[in-house]
C-alpha cells in the first residue's frame, strides 16, 4: 500500500511510467531526477503520509526502496 502511494507521487513529480519505478529503482540514475524534483516528492510525501521527513535523512537516499524504508520509519517514530 504505501509502496503503491509513493510509486504514484513519483511517477507524478517525475512524468514516468509507474510501472517504471520499482523497489531497485534509483532515483538520479534511472528516474533522471534533480534536486528540485526530489523536494516535490518530499512535499508530497510529506502531504500523502502524513508524516515529517529530515532533511539529512532525505539526503542520503538512492533508491526508491530506501524512501520507502524513510517513510515506514518516520511513521513508527
Amino acid at each position: 500500500m504505501e509502496f503503491d502511494k509513493l510509486k504514484q507521487i513519483i511517477a507524478s513529480v517525475l512524468s514516468v511510467d509507474p510501472n517504471e519505478v520499482k523497489v531497485e529503482t534509483t532515483f538520479l540514475e534511472e528516474l533522471g531526477a534533480d534536486s528540485l524534483d526530489v523536494y516535490q516528492m518530499v512535499l508530497a510525501i510529506e502531504n500523502e503520509f502524513d508524516i515529517e521527513l529530515k532533511e539529512e535523512d532525505v539526503e542520503k537516499i538512492s533508491t526508491v526502496g530506501e524512501a520507502l524504508d524513510l517513510i515506514k520509519n518516520s511513521r513508527n517514530e
